[in-house]
């Protein structure tokens, strides 16, 4: 019987992606609370997964030349404007500072729950081949 690692690690291989994804992008969020005009973004979660798991990923052109663009494809529809809790502060930034930290936090609590189920995986696959030892 051959081992699959798609099967070992299920959904969860995908899901460890799409936070790092989300983090990177609160992580944006955050760093532009300051800067006039900017619309805060926001990662839909469960269509991102659906497009890991069916192997949409986002494509990157490759950079032959420092000047040339740096040109990414994103699959449609994952990242998206959020609606601001608050009203605007006149610069037309939407970012919410105590919001975007909060999502970061349960983000990075919710990455932490990932690797540890993943590393659970892994130690019982160590275990089986190794005969329980």
């Amino acid at each position: 019987m051959a081992l699959s690692m798609d099967k070992i690690m299920g959904i969860q291989q995908h899901t460890l992606g799409i936070r790092t994804q989300r983090a990177e992008l609160i992580a944006n969020n955050i760093a532009n609370a300051d800067t006039p005009g900017y619309k805060a973004k926001g990662l839909d979660f469960q269509q991102a997964l659906q497009q890991a798991q069916r192997g949409i990923e986002t494509h990157k052109m490759a950079r032959t030349h420092e000047k040339h663009f740096n040109v990414e494809v994103k699959p449609q529809g994952t990242e998206k404007f959020r609606v601001p809790n608050q009203p605007d502060t006149g610069d037309g930034n939407t970012v919410d500072v105590q919001l975007e930290q909060n999502l970061y936090a349960q983000n990075a609590l919710e990455y932490e729950m990932t690797m540890n189920f993943l590393d659970g995986k892994i130690s019982g696959v160590k275990k089986a081949l190794g005969g329980g030892q």
